[in-house]
């Protein structure tokens, strides 16, 4: 589906992940590996069974940054400048919850309302990134540049601005190598960012 459907559905994942890991016994990595897999399973399922698709379903999986039509990477701009500009506006909200939550709570924030803005920044920028990177591909360029991050610098601010500066060369460096070797271009990011 193009981005206008794929963006509201993985936000909608996204908040019904929030839920889970929040209200039951399911935690974090569980409640992940339930939505991730079951979505990707129905989606594969949904793909098969429609007929007259001519999608190839490899490209969804594993990424192809040919995939993209002049309207996704417009979308996509737009999409991202928004992303941005939501993150520096609340900064100290999501920095004080990313950084301790029960503090934060005891402050006043409201911190259910910071964690759905956190999902809804994270399920946007996954879903802006999947045709690229692909759906089993793309959490490495999330967490990848933060990882490297957070063994060279020590400061919240630090690392996000070294884990966005790492992120954007690991990417154009991958699409340079893929495009030179002709080789995938997801899988090409990943190795640079490894």
């Amino acid at each position: 589906a193009p981005l206008e459907v794929a963006i509201p559905v993985v936000v909608a994942a996204a908040f019904f992940l929030l839920r889970i890991s929040e209200s039951s016994k399911i935690k974090g990595d569980a409640a992940i590996a339930l939505i991730s897999t079951s979505s990707l399973a129905l989606g594969v399922i949904v793909i098969a069974m429609t007929t007259g698709m001519t999608t190839d379903v490899c490209n969804y999986m594993f990424g192809s940054i040919l995939s993209m039509s002049k309207n996704d990477v417009r979308l996509s701009i737009v999409i991202s400048i928004l992303v941005i500009i939501l993150y520096l506006v609340f900064y100290n909200k999501i920095f004080a919850i990313t950084f301790d939550e029960s503090f934060a709570q005891a402050t006043g924030i409201n911190t259910k309302k910071y964690n759905s803005l956190i999902a809804f920044l994270t399920a946007v920028t996954i879903v802006l990134g999947m045709r690229m990177m692909g759906a089993l591909l793309i959490s490495s360029l999330i967490v990848f540049p933060a990882l490297t991050s957070m063994r060279l610098i020590k400061s919240f601010r630090g690392v996000v601005i070294s884990s966005t500066v790492i992120s954007v060369s690991c990417f154009v460096i991958g699409i340079i190598f893929s495009y030179i070797c002709a080789a995938p271009t997801g899988a090409s990011v990943v190795a640079v960012n490894l």
